[in-house]
C-alpha cells in the first residue's frame, strides 16, 4: 500500500487508515479479525481506535475496540508491523471529559493495557478541552513521549487557531507537537449553519493551515455512513444544498467514467488533494472493506480533480 509522511514526524504511514470503531462491539470478533487480516494483507499498517469505542452501543462501556486489537495482535504476533493510533478526552463511565494531565496519563496507561503494547504510536487529544490550559495538556503529552509510552501526538476536533496556539507552545517549550489533526471531512461541504457538536468538521481554513504547517489531515466519516451509495441511507441534513447537488452530479459522472463507485471516488479525491489527507475508512463486511481499498487503484487526473473541486450550482 502507498505510504505518506505523517505531518512533521519522520514516520511513513499507510495512505488509507483502517478505523476500528465498531470492531469488538457492533462487529463481532470473528468478522473483526477477518477485516483486520484483509487490511494488513493488502499492505495496510495504520489502525485507528480510541478509549471510548464503542461506549454508546447498548451493552458496551468503551475499550472494546482496543481490547479486540490487543487480542488480534497477540494471536497474529504482528505488533512490530503496525502503526497504532488511539485517543483520550471524551467521557466514559467513571471518566470525565477533558485533557487534564492526570486524565491523559491515566487513560494512556489503560489504553496500553487494553492493547497489550508498550508504546502507542500516535496518541490523540480526542476533543479540545477549553477548561484546561493547553500548556498542561501539551506538557502531559510530551512527558508521555519522553517516557517512551507514546511516539507522536495528534489532535482531533480542534479549530485551526487552537492548533496554531499549540504549535507556538510546543516550539517555545521544546515539547512534542501535534503532527496531525483528525477531523470530520468528506467531499460534500457542510451548510453554513451545520452543527455536529461535539464533532467539528474540517473547513477551508483548517485545510489551508494543514497544508502550510505540515500537519496531516485524517478524515473521519469520509463516506457519511454509506449515504453516497446506499438507498437506505439518507444524506444528512447538514449536507443538503444546491451546491452539493452539483457536487453529487459531478461525483457520479466521474465514477461512471472511471467505472468506480462514488465511495471510491470520494476516497481517491481525498488522497489526491493538495493538503495531505488520509481517509479513516472502515467496513462492517469484507465487501465494504474491499470496495474502499479499491480506491487505491483509482487514478484521478489533474482535470478530474479540477472538475471535482470546482463543481458548483
Amino acid at each position: 500500500m502507498k505510504t505518506i509522511k505523517l505531518g512533521n514526524s519522520n514516520e511513513q504511514v499507510s495512505a488509507m487508515c483502517l478505523g476500528t470503531m465498531y470492531l469488538g462491539s457492533a462487529t463481532d470478533s470473528k468478522t473483526s479479525f477477518q477485516l483486520l487480516d484483509q487490511y494488513t494483507q493488502q499492505g495496510g499498517t495504520f489502525l485507528d481506535t480510541a478509549n471510548i469505542y464503542s461506549r454508546w452501543i447498548p451493552g458496551f462501556k468503551g475499550g472494546e475496540s482496543e481490547e479486540l486489537l490487543g487480542r488480534w495482535m497477540m494471536e497474529r504476533n504482528n505488533r512490530s508491523q503496525l502503526f497504532i493510533a488511539t485517543k483520550a478526552g471524551f467521557e466514559m463511565p467513571d471518566v470525565e471529559r477533558g485533557l487534564k494531565a492526570k486524565q491523559i496519563e491515566e487513560e494512556c496507561e489503560k489504553s496500553l493495557k487494553r492493547l497489550g503494547i508498550d508504546t502507542i504510536d500516535l496518541y490523540y487529544g480526542h476533543v479540545d478541552d477549553r477548561n484546561t490550559p493547553l500548556e498542561e495538556t501539551l506538557e502531559a503529552f510530551s512527558r508521555l513521549v519522553q517516557s517512551g509510552k507514546v511516539r507522536y501526538i495528534g489532535a482531533s476536533n480542534y479549530l485551526a487557531w487552537r492548533l496554531e496556539e499549540g504549535h507556538w507552545l510546543s516550539q517555545t517549550n521544546n515539547w512534542s507537537e501535534f503532527c496531525c489533526i483528525q477531523q470530520r471531512h468528506t467531499y460534500l461541504k457542510p451548510i453554513a449553519e451545520a452543527n455536529f457538536d461535539p464533532q467539528i468538521a474540517a473547513n477551508e481554513d483548517l485545510l489551508d493551515y494543514c497544508n502550510n504547517r505540515n500537519v496531516t489531515m485524517l478524515a473521519y466519516s469520509p463516506l457519511l455512513g454509506g449515504a453516497y451509495t446506499r438507498s437506505d441511507k439518507k444524506l444528512p441534513q447538514e449536507y443538503i444544498s444546491a451546491h452539493n447537488e452539483s457536487r453529487l452530479k459531478m461525483l457520479k459522472a466521474i465514477s461512471l467514467e472511471k467505472q468506480a463507485t462514488m465511495n471510491q471516488i470520494v476516497l481517491a479525491w481525498m488522497m489526491n488533494s493538495e493538503a495531505a489527507v488520509i481517509p479513516v475508512m472502515s467496513g462492517s463486511s469484507m465487501e465494504q472493506l474491499n470496495e474502499n481499498l479499491g480506491a487505491l487503484q483509482i487514478e484521478l487526473t489533474s482535470n478530474d480533480m479540477e472538475r471535482l473541486n470546482t463543481a458548483m450550482a
